[in-house]
């Protein structure tokens, strides 16, 4: 008798080998086609998911670029039919799900920016439109609302109106904001319109005595803070600057 294993056999190793793997140290060490690979056994209760994971990112070069990817653009790959692309937007909606729930109103007071810009680059990072979100949060820092998308644009530019942003922060009476936008071009260095207009939303911030925290820029791989650039700083005494000059004016 023979002592080579049946090729369903092999695939069937395989396959515990890998979450065996997964078992001992997570994702570290994986190749991106692995980790993918490892994803869709989820969905394949049986046979060799290999070539579609090494398939999924030759298409969409990376784990991420498959998440982000459609349904429709997952399923021209052949073997990954609806429940392999259910799949794989089910991980992906579940890592946005994980992220928003520390921005969910009742979630304990945010210390560190970090954990707004995890949110923002799974919610905003592979948007095709530009979008403007706000966060309102309390005088804890502790979010008042799920964060809001107020306003949509074009590839390169979104109208913001911010009548309607401090609205809405007496609405949820709100001691503070964060405010977000993508840049779908991938570069995160702000524009001089992403400059005055953060400029004019302080300003107008000021009047209602609401601060604005920062005005973070996403883009797929990458982020820009306006408040670790000292820009908020810079902008929020020229509001004060401006309201000083005005009582004086009316004194």
């Amino acid at each position: 008798m023979s002592g080579k294993r049946k090729p369903e056999q092999s695939r069937e190793g395989h396959r515990e080998r890998l979450r065996q793997r997964f078992d001992k140290d997570g994702l570290a060490g994986f190749n991106d086609y692995e980790v993918i690979e490892l994803l869709l056994t989820l969905a394949r209760e049986r046979g060799d998911v290999k070539p579609q994971g090494k398939a999924a990112i030759e298409r969409f070069k990376s784990v991420r670029g498959v998440l982000d990817a459609s349904r429709d653009d997952l399923e021209t790959i052949a073997g990954i039919g609806k429940a392999s692309s259910f799949a794989i937007k089910l991980v992906r909606a579940l890592a946005e799900y994980y992220y928003g729930e520390r921005l969910k109103p009742g979630a304990s007071p945010l210390t560190n920016s970090r954990e707004v810009v995890d949110y923002l680059r799974v919610h905003m990072g592979s948007l095709d439109r530009e979008t403007f979100l706000v966060v309102y949060l309390d005088a804890q820092n502790r979010p008042r609302a799920v964060p809001v998308t107020l306003f949509e644009g074009t590839l390169t530019s979104s109208v913001v109106y911010p009548r309607e942003i401090i609205r809405r922060a007496l609405i949820h009476n709100a001691a503070s904001m964060i405010f977000a936008h993508n840049h779908p071009s991938g570069c995160v260095e702000p524009s001089g319109h992403d400059r005055d207009i953060t400029r004019e939303l302080i300003l107008a911030a000021s009047f209602m005595d609401v601060r604005v925290l920062d005005h973070i820029i996403v883009g797929a791989d990458s982020h820009y803070s306006f408040a670790d650039h000292g820009l908020i700083r810079e902008y929020s005494k020229q509001a004060a600057d401006f309201q000083e000059s005005r009582g004086r004016g009316g004194a």
